[in-house]
């Protein structure tokens, strides 16, 4: 359980400024491209080269480099160079936290649309003189 600390160290939404909420923004505008979505699930499992990333992808190498840039400028993945080659990995896997929560939500509220929905379909039932009622 979380100590009254550790929420000091973690300052709530509703008392950011500003200008911290825009950082948030920017978080969250990281997260909003399906691409940027699908590299960071690839990198879930291993750190990947950006060649191995597209080709996962089905995207130009060029447009990979593109969104991991933008992954990288908001803390979300980190890049090593070797030798020739560039790695990507994970830094901070608490976005597969927020992911898999903002997941959950959808599949909740696709569920109850699908059985509000379900509502208009229900069968009519035969009445006593053999018609149906509605």
């Amino acid at each position: 359980m979380p100590s009254d600390s550790d929420d000091a160290a973690q300052p709530a939404m509703k008392t950011l400024p500003a200008a911290a909420l825009e950082q948030v923004a920017g978080y969250f505008q990281a997260l909003s491209e399906p691409t940027r979505l699908q590299i960071l699930n690839l990198l879930r499992q291993q750190e990947r080269k950006v060649g191995e990333i597209a080709e996962l992808c089905g995207s130009t190498a060029a447009n990979v480099s593109r969104h991991l840039s933008m992954l990288q400028q908001h803390g979300l993945v980190l890049r090593e160079s070797r030798g020739t080659s560039a790695y990507y990995r994970i830094a901070d896997a608490t976005v597969y936290e927020l992911c898999d929560l903002v997941c959950g939500q959808i599949a909740r509220q696709s569920a109850r649309l699908i059985d509000e929905r379900a509502a208009f379909f229900q069968p009519s039932k035969p009445t006593a003189a053999g018609k149906t009622s509605p």
